[in-house]
């Protein structure tokens, strides 16, 4: 019997961390949802990169609430930034944040 060796080789390349994974996995199930990314389109294209929640309910046609649940659940996720103005909430987005997604999803193997 031929020794074929070891099935996968690994490539030297240091794997990424377990904590590392876990946040980039709550990265990206945050903006899975169809209301979520259109959220982050709406602020990204905003005139001046930002949106007020009052704003916002008007674009998807959601109620408050609803649109306060997902906004709240990218805040967390890392990838808005939250400024209270007043009675409103302005929304705006992390420094960085849709860049290092985009690197994860470009890094070579």
């Amino acid at each position: 019997m031929v020794d074929a060796g070891p099935c996968c080789v690994p490539s030297g390349a240091p794997a990424m961390s377990v904590e590392r994974a876990e946040a980039l996995s709550r990265q990206f199930k945050a903006i899975a949802d169809p209301n979520r990314l259109r959220l982050v389109s709406l602020i990204y294209s905003s005139a001046e990169n930002e949106a007020c929640v009052c704003d916002l309910t008007e674009l998807l046609s959601l109620g408050q609430p609803t649109v306060s649940h997902h906004l709240k659940i990218l805040v967390d996720a890392g990838i808005l930034h939250r400024e209270k103005r007043g009675v409103w909430a302005y929304f705006s987005i992390v420094p960085g944040a849709l860049d290092a997604l985009a690197g994860v999803l470009t890094e070579p193997e």
